[in-house]
C-alpha cells in the first residue's frame, strides 16, 4: 500500500496547491492513505472546521495537528468528533480532541494508525513525547499493523532519535514543524520509513510561508509587525512511503515536491483570519 504524508499546509496557498494537485497524485500514485499536517491552514495559523472539510474533500483522509492545535478554538467540536483529526498525544490528558486514530484505507482493505506528537526542545512545555508514543502503541489493537506517527518538533536531533525509539513498531515516522524539507529519507533494516521534515506545502517565496519582506523587517527593527501570510511559488511537499499491509513495515520512501500556481488576491478568504504581531 502507499502512503502520503504531507507536510505543514499554509493559509490559502497552500490550500489551493492540495485542490489542484492531490487528487491527480492520488489517482496516478495510487496512494491508498493520505496524512496531513494543517495546524498552520487556516490563515498561518490553526484550523477551522470549513477548512477541515476543504481538505478532506481534496483526499486527505487524516490531519494531524501540532503547537498550533487551539489557535482556531471552533475546530474544538470537529476534534472531539471525527476519527479523522488527531491532536498531539503529549498534550495533558483534559486537552480537547483525540490522541490517536485507527482509519481505513480508501478502498477500505486495510486498518492504519495515525498519532501525532510534540518534541520538547526548543519548543512549548509539553508532557514526554516517548512515553507518550508508547502508551499510544499499547493502546492500538494489535491487529493493527500500520502505523504512522507525524513527530511536530523543532530539533532535526529529537526526530532523528524518534525514529530510533520507534524503529520496527513504526511504519512510517515525518517530522513536521520547521518547514523545511530534509534530506535524509530513509527505510531502516527494521522497515520504518523516516524523514526529519517533510517540508511546508505553501508559498516558497517566504520565511516559512510568511511574507518575506514583514519577517525581515522585524528581525532588523526588533519591532512587532503583522506577519503576513506570503502566496508566492506555491508548493506541496510530503513523502510517499509503500507499506506492506499484512506486516506494517515500509519498503520504500520518497520525497514528492509538486509546483502550484500562485493565485492572484487577497491571501486570506472568508475562513481564515489576519494573523497577530510578532
Amino acid at each position: 500500500m502507499n502512503i502520503l504524508c504531507i507536510g505543514d499546509v499554509v493559509g490559502k496557498a497552500g490550500r489551493a496547491v492540495l485542490a489542484s494537485h492531490l487528487g491527480q497524485l492520488i489517482e496516478q500514485r495510487q496512494v491508498d492513505l493520505v496524512v496531513c499536517n494543517a495546524e498552520n491552514a487556516a490563515g498561518g495559523s490553526g484550523l477551522t472546521p470549513q477548512i477541515f472539510a476543504k481538505l478532506l474533500k481534496y483526499g486527505v483522509d487524516v490531519v494531524t495537528l501540532g503547537d498550533h492545535v487551539y489557535r482556531r478554538m471552533e475546530i474544538v467540536p470537529t476534534m472531539e468528533t471525527s476519527a479523522q483529526i488527531v491532536r498531539p498525544a503529549n498534550l495533558p490528558a483534559s486537552a480537547a480532541g483525540k490522541r490517536w486514530t485507527v482509519v481505513q484505507t480508501k478502498s477500505g482493505s486495510c486498518s492504519v494508525g495515525v498519532a501525532c506528537a510534540l518534541g520538547q526542545m526548543y519548543m512549548r512545555s509539553s508532557d514526554s513525547p516517548w512515553t507518550a508514543v508508547d502508551r499510544v502503541w499499547s493502546e492500538m489493537p494489535d491487529d493493527v499493523k500500520v502505523r504512522v506517527l507525524d513527530f511536530h518538533a523543532e530539533a532535526s536531533s529529537e526526530k532523528i532519535a524518534m525514529c530510533h525509539h520507534l524503529d520496527g513498531r513504526a511504519s512510517i515516522i515525518f517530522g513536521t514543524h520547521t518547514h523545511i524539507p530534509t534530506a535524509d529519507a530513509r527505510v531502516s533494516a527494521a522497515g520504518t520509513a523516516c524523514i526529519s521534515d517533510v517540508g511546508m506545502t505553501g508559498p516558497y517565496d517566504s520565511v516559512l510561508g510568511r511574507r518575506k519582506d514583514r519577517v525581515v523587517q522585524s528581525l532588523v527593527t526588533s519591532m512587532p509587525v503583522n506577519f503576513e501570510v506570503a502566496t508566492g511559488d506555491p508548493r506541496m511537499c510530503g513523502v510517499l512511503a509503500t507499506v506492506n499491509s499484512h506486516t506494517g513495515r515500509a519498503t520504500s520512501i520518497e520525497r514528492i515536491e509538486i509546483k502550484g500556481q500562485e493565485q492572484t488576491g487577497s491571501p486570506y478568504d472568508e475562513h481564515d483570519r489576519r494573523p497577530q504581531r510578532h
